[in-house]
């Protein structure tokens, strides 16, 4: 099996036990060695041991995709993971979490949070002594987003200079598609209808690390938002937690829908991403989701192999 050369080892050692609450906790070279050590891992090509140690799940937020592929890559590297239900355990008895934090710190190695507060998950971090990783918050989704350009530099080799287009909510997700992807050189637009456009603040902090000329824009039309697109990029258009506003969004986004005649308006070998779960036939129809042009579940599968590359770094696995 390959090993991890020294060059790599050296710029992943940086992160070696650190936080990963943001894309931008990674600068561009830890991100692209995390890519080469997830297709090692992905190849079968690298194996990493982390001798048993332990990942605490706390997901105050359903989930599968998340849940399982950090599961099954703790189990790849020889370790275990804690299912620490807020329903069963004192998390749903209000244990203040700076208690949580310390305690937790003692059992386990490491902790993935699902929440829907970026407050929440940064205070876990403030008080543990060990990794905690944004499994996702309302602010963003981090490990989605290694996902989703791992599975675009797999497609097209080179991320510099693409152009993905995100059409939908400006929500968690797409915070993260444009941080991550300004450091990669990625052109990113996020096209909204107007009201739903990403968070300004975001927005302005995926400019302030732009690399190579990457431009981040807001767009409200979908049709222009596409041209030259080699990615589009779609999510539900309500969240877990809007539920409520499922009715009154479905006919606002009516005009945002990932469908035949948006993908050929785009570039001709673009690729059609998901993060899953979708609602076929609102934000995206079931021909674009089955269409040769989709790789969302090359995508999905994707999440396994980052996250285990993440977490062997984050535990000092190589």
């Amino acid at each position: 099996m390959a090993s991890v050369s020294s060059s790599l080892a050296a710029k992943l050692s940086s992160f070696s036990r650190c936080n990963f609450l943001s894309s931008s906790d990674l600068n561009r070279n830890q991100i692209l060695s995390l890519f080469e050590l997830a297709k090692q891992l992905k190849a079968a090509n690298r194996r990493i041991d982390l001798g048993n140690r332990v990942l605490g799940l706390i997901f105050k937020k359903s989930s599968t995709r998340t849940r399982v592929s950090f599961q099954v890559a703790m189990a790849r590297l020889g370790g275990q993971t804690v299912d620490l239900n807020p329903q069963i355990t004192q998390l749903g008895r209000g244990e203040p979490i700076k208690d949580t934090a310390r305690v937790l710190s003692r059992y386990c190695d490491a902790l993935a949070i699902r929440t829907f507060s970026q407050k929440e998950i940064e205070e876990y971090a403030e008080w543990s002594s060990i990794p905690v990783i944004n499994a996702l918050t309302d602010l963003e989704h981090p490990c989605q987003a290694l996902a989703d350009y791992l599975t675009i530099q797999e497609k097209f080799g080179e991320l510099k200079g693409i152009n993905l287009s995100y059409v939908g909510d400006g929500n968690n997700v797409a915070n993260s598609l444009m941080i991550c992807g300004a450091m990669l050189g990625v052109n990113v637009k996020i096209c909204s209808p107007k009201g739903f456009e990403a968070d300004s603040q975001i927005v302005e902090k995926a400019k302030s690390l732009s690399e190579f000329g990457s431009e981040i824009s807001i767009s409200n039309d979908p049709s222009e938002a596409v041209k030259e697109a080699q990615v589009i990029y779609t999510d539900v258009w309500a969240s877990m937690g809007q539920e409520e506003e499922h009715l009154k969004r479905k006919k606002i986004f009516e005009n945002y829908k990932v469908d035949q005649k948006l993908i050929g308006l785009a570039d001709d070998d673009v690729i059609i991403l998901h993060c899953l779960p979708a609602h076929r036939g609102e934000e995206i129809t079931e021909k674009a989701l089955e269409s040769e042009n989709s790789h969302i579940f090359d995508q999905a599968e994707n999440r396994l192999h980052v996250q285990q590359a993440l977490l062997a770094v984050q535990l000092g696995g190589i």
